[in-house]
């Protein structure tokens, strides 16, 4: 996933979080943990795979930072200006998508 430029490596952070940012962060950290290898780059601070990949270079140049973000599956660009769903995930990489679904936990506690 080539993402826009981002504040920090996965764009949670300020006072005005964007929750499908926070989706794909927690999403691709789950990905990432189960062995799946699924990558992001972030425009601000990892700018040369932005450039030495020729389908997002392309993008960038008839379209600019604003097609952003944008997704490579098997090295060629799949799509942009959006992220990628948990069905499209599950269906890229052969896996169950409840696999992945958050679980409430079976106990909880009160710390107020």
């Amino acid at each position: 996933m080539f993402d826009p430029a981002l504040c920090c490596p996965t764009g949670v952070c300020g006072p005005d979080v964007d929750p499908e940012l926070t989706r794909i962060s927690r999403l691709h950290l789950k990905l990432v943990n189960n062995g799946y290898n699924v990558k992001r780059y972030n425009l601000a601070q990892e700018p040369d795979p932005f450039v030495t990949h020729k389908g997002v270079n392309e993008l960038l140049e008839k379209e600019g930072p604003d097609a952003l973000p944008a997704v490579v599956v098997d090295g060629k660009l799949a799509f942009y200006n959006r992220y990628p769903t948990m069905e499209e995930f599950s269906e890229w990489l052969g896996f169950d998508k409840e696999e992945l679904q958050t679980k409430e936990p079976e106990k909880k506690i009160n710390l107020l």
